[in-house]
């Protein structure tokens, strides 16, 4: 019921959201002109040990850095200095700082056995799981003890003449507030993953709120007769009034469907009459209605046919509830998500109510049911959330794909950027969202084909981003997906 498209949607806004602001670590500010002797040596400092960390556990700093002896098993395992080693801010401060590499190196071969050694290292290295949080709490234990007190790196620290032991203390320090940040990026992680589930089950919640919309606008017109009637001096018309809207069969199946109602139980947002505005909304909606032709052509016609019934309510949802004014409005006060659902949404609205009966015979003519006599019942059925267990997961997925290869996926798109028309730093980021959405979606779903991605990701870049972005991606996305078949990454035409 939620489709791929609305799936491949939601996954870029969350994604747009997340990495416009993701930063792996919280990296601590340059010293200023003026600041203190003790806190310039603090920084000083806290680069040498962004390094350290990086050649303790095995992983390379900079191109052309000299090899470092092979560290320990264990440390190389631990998934912290990997990733600060892809922080793109991290990449930037190492380049900048490439004459600090080999500071440490003379003193290596101790400071990694000091480690090996210590009771931290001990208890680390027993856990039979270890998930992320245990790597980085190792390795604040481990900077904040083993380092801070070995001599080794005193000693390699005290050949800088601003030498300052409240210059080591702050800044392993402040080292160490930055290993602590990632923990704060892994909840920022979660977060949105959580909100991307969110968007989804709202989005299901909208298809429940338009389908009782026409029950509350009928209980509303109910409501409206009987106050007629009690009016001091009432007309003919209030005294017999046409009830063949209150006795609308298809409203009549859809307050009578369990899953509906239950739903709307279980989630206090579906119901629109409890919106806020919501009444004005539904009165201005049945005012609309009552005096559209739809309205005339319908209580002309004879009464008692489910079928008619329903196609009435049809008509009305394609041509006045969904492209109304009044529910845009209602909708962007409920959630910054429904406007864009509205579209994919009302479109299930409207089967359901179409599976509900027989189809018309022909455009502008009455529905049939194959029969002579009038459909008296009908049938309502809810879509399910999703079509299948796969399209269920998709949209996470997906997430994750970008969220776990967005540097590889970056690169193949600017190796494909002609940097005498474009900047890549300038690009939309809206844009470069979209394209390592699609490129995750090329290599990791062999099975949907290469038209169809294509299709979706250009359709949502002319929605969503600039107005030559359709275009633009579309030709960096022919070359990435050339390029992935001839290194053998995809096999799709």
């Amino acid at each position: 019921m939620i489709n791929r498209s609305l799936i491949r949607i939601k996954a870029i806004q969350i994604l747009y959201s997340y990495l416009l602001t993701r930063n792996d670590f919280k990296l601590e500010v340059p010293p200023a002109a003026g600041d203190s002797r003790d806190r310039v040596f603090a920084y000083s400092v806290y680069l040498d040990l962004i390094i350290l960390i990086l050649k303790l556990s095995g992983v390379p700093t900079i191109p052309g850095a000299r090899k470092m002896p092979e560290t320990d098993a264990v440390l190389q395992k631990n998934r912290v200095a990997k990733a600060l080693r892809d922080d793109s801010a991290v990449t930037v401060l190492l380049a900048k700082n490439r004459d600090r590499i080999d500071k440490f190196d003379s003193s290596y071969g101790e400071i990694l056995s000091a480690i090996t050694a210590s009771a931290v290292y001990e208890d680390y290295s027993r856990k039979r799981k270890v998930d992320m949080a245990d790597d980085v709490n190792f390795w604040k234990a481990v900077f904040s003890t083993v380092i801070r007190k070995h001599k080794g790196v005193e000693r390699v620290l005290r050949r800088d003449e601003e030498f300052s032991h409240l210059g080591f203390d702050n800044g392993v320090t402040m080292f160490v507030d930055t290993l602590a940040s990632f923990d704060d990026t892994r909840a920022t992680y979660i977060k949105a993953r959580k909100e991307l589930d969110k968007s989804l089950s709202l989005a299901y919640t909208l298809y429940h709120s338009l389908l009782l919309i026409p029950l509350r606008l009928t209980e509303l017109h109910s409501r409206r007769i009987d106050a007629n009637k009690n009016k001091y001096l009432p007309t003919y018309e209030d005294l017999n009034p046409d009830l063949r809207l209150v006795n609308n069969l298809f409203v009549g199946a859809l307050a009578k469907c369990e899953p509906l109602m239950a739903y709307a139980e279980a989630n206090p947002d579906t119901d629109p009459s409890d919106w806020r505005d919501g009444d004005i909304m539904l009165n201005s909606l049945l005012d609309t209605i009552t005096a559209s032709d739809i309205y005339k052509k319908y209580i002309e016609s004879p009464a008692g046919n489910f079928a008619t019934d329903a196609d009435f309510w049809r008509e009305v949802m394609r041509n006045i509830i969904i492209p109304s004014d009044e529910l845009a409005e209602a909708l962007e006060s409920k959630s910054v998500f429904w406007n864009d659902d509205l579209a994919i949404m009302s479109t299930f609205v409207l089967k359901t109510i179409r599976r509900s009966y027989a189809a018309p015979t022909a455009e502008g003519e009455a529905p049939d049911n194959g029969s002579d006599k009038p459909q008296t019942t009908g049938t309502i059925q809810l879509l399910p959330k999703f079509m299948n267990h796969d399209d269920e997961v998709f949209g996470a997925q997906l997430f994750e794909y970008v969220v776990k290869d967005r540097e590889t996926y970056r690169a193949y798109i600017d190796g494909f950027i002609d940097t005498k028309q474009w900047d890549t730093e300038r690009l939309a980021f809206m844009d470069i969202v979209i394209m390592m959405t699609a490129i995750a979606e090329l290599i990791h779903y062999p099975s949907i084909p290469v038209p169809v991605t294509l299709n979706e990701y250009i359709e949502i870049a002319n929605d969503y981003s600039t107005p030559r972005s359709g275009q633009f991606i579309n030709g960096i996305l022919y070359n990435v997906i050339k390029m992935l078949n001839e290194k053998g990454i995809i096999n799709k035409q």
